[in-house]
Formats: C-alpha cells, structure tokens, sequence
C-alpha cells in the first residue's frame, strides 16, 4: 500500500489502549494496516499512525484527562446491508453500545454512524412525503434496515 499524504487526519486520544485500538479498528475494516508505532519511555507505545480503508488516524496514549463524546463520530457509507451487518456486529463487540439512527459506540468509546448509501437517495427524493416516511422509519431504528427503509419509502 502506498504512503497516504493527505494534509488533514483524525488524531484520536485514548487512554493506554491506542495500539490496541489501532488493532481492533484495522482488524475490522479492509486496506487498513497500522503504519508506525512510536516508543515511549521504557519500551511502552505512545503513539499509532495507521490507515483505515485508505484514511490515515493517528492515536495517542495521552492518559485518563480527555474522553470521546458523541461531538465527534465517524460517518462509514456502505453500500449493503450485510456490510452494515457485518461493521455493526464488530464495532458493537465486547462492550460496545447501540445508539439510535444508525449511531454505535465502540468498545474504546468513539461513536461511529454506519449509514447506508440509499439513506442519502431516499431522503434527497423531490417528493417529500416518501422522504418523510423513510425519516421516519430511520428514527425508530438503531441499525439501520434498507429494506424496511425502502419500504416505509415506497409506501
């Protein structure tokens, strides 16, 4: 794989765990590999730079002061349902948490939004009743269903 050189990239802040999570995250999604690992004071990581599915993070051991919040997610567009299956299923794993609207937290405590690519389509239709129906429908989900999107869209 390439070196990625993109100006701007995610800078994630954990706890003791980065190279652990940096691990989880390019265990899960595909052209992911974790690039470098920065070596602190006796042998310990400090810092990971990795690529997930071509998106370059960097993640830091910086300590207990700062904690991930809803403020901040990252929006994944899938184009099937198994792969929202499938990216749910592993980023809910182990202690992770469902939200509402497609909306998760990982075991770490990053939110992550796992959309697929029809949502887009149903809710930028010209007619704004279908539109609405498939709001609707989303608003009452935690995974998000295209097929009972599509439904309450076409209904």
């Amino acid at each position: 794989m390439a070196a990625i050189t993109q100006k701007i990239s995610p800078f994630l802040w954990f706890d003791t765990n980065a190279e652990e999570a940096a691990r989880f995250y390019t265990s899960i999604f595909k052209n992911s590999m974790i690039t470098h690992t920065m070596q602190g004071p006796g042998g310990t990581v400090m810092g990971v730079n990795f690529i997930l599915d071509g998106v370059e993070f960097q993640a830091l051991n910086g300590g207990p002061q700062f904690k991930f919040t809803e403020a901040i997610s990252f929006f994944v567009k899938c184009e099937t349902q198994e792969e929202i299956d499938e990216l749910w299923s592993k980023l809910t794993a182990d202690g992770g948490a469902e939200s509402m609207c497609g909306w998760l937290k990982d075991k770490y405590g990053l939110s992550w939004q796992i959309i697929p690519t029809a949502l887009g389509e149903l809710f930028g239709d010209k007619d704004r009743a279908k539109a609405g129906r498939a709001m609707q429908a989303m608003m009452k989900m935690r995974k998000l269903d295209i097929a009972k999107l599509k439904e309450a869209f076409n209904s």
